[in-house]
C-alpha cells in the first residue's frame, strides 16, 4: 500500500504561481507512475500531469507550458509547479500513483492510489 499526502495549496491571483507537493509513504518501491489530477465539485476528474519512473512526463492540453511535474531524486516526493494560473485552474488537486505500467495524464484520476487533495483557488 501507498499513502499520499498533498500540501502547498492556497489562494492566488490570476497570473500567479503555486507549487504543490506530495509526500509518499509505504511500499513506494514498486511505483511506476505518479501524477496529479484535479476536480471541481459537480464535475468529473481532470487529469493534469504524469511522470513515470524514467522521468518521462505528459500533460493535459489545458496546462501545457504552464505546469511542470517533477520528483525529487529519491522519488519520495512529487511536485507540481503551476505558473500563469487562471481562474479556471481553481479546483481540488490530488496526487496519484500507479503500480501498473500505465502513465497517462488523462488517466491519473483512476490510478491505484489517491491522496486526499489540496485546494487551489485562483481569483481574477
Amino acid at each position: 500500500q501507498v499513502q499520499l499526502v498533498e500540501s502547498g495549496g492556497g489562494s492566488v491571483q490570476a497570473g500567479g504561481s503555486l507549487r504543490l507537493s506530495c509526500e509518499t509513504y509505504g511500499y513506494t518501491y514498486s511505483i511506476y507512475c505518479m501524477g496529479w489530477f484535479r476536480q471541481v465539485p459537480g464535475k468529473e476528474r481532470e487529469g493534469v500531469a504524469a511522470i513515470d519512473s524514467d522521468g518521462s512526463t505528459n500533460y493535459a492540453d489545458s496546462v501545457k507550458g504552464r505546469f511542470t511535474v517533477s520528483q525529487d531524486d529519491a522519488k519520495n516526493r512529487l511536485y507540481l509547479q503551476m505558473n500563469s494560473l487562471k481562474p479556471e485552474d481553481t479546483a481540488m488537486y490530488y496526487c496519484a500513483a500507479n503500480y501498473r505500467r500505465v502513465c497517462i495524464a488523462s488517466q491519473t484520476g483512476g490510478m491505484d492510489f489517491l491522496g486526499k487533495g489540496t485546494l487551489v483557488t485562483v481569483s481574477s
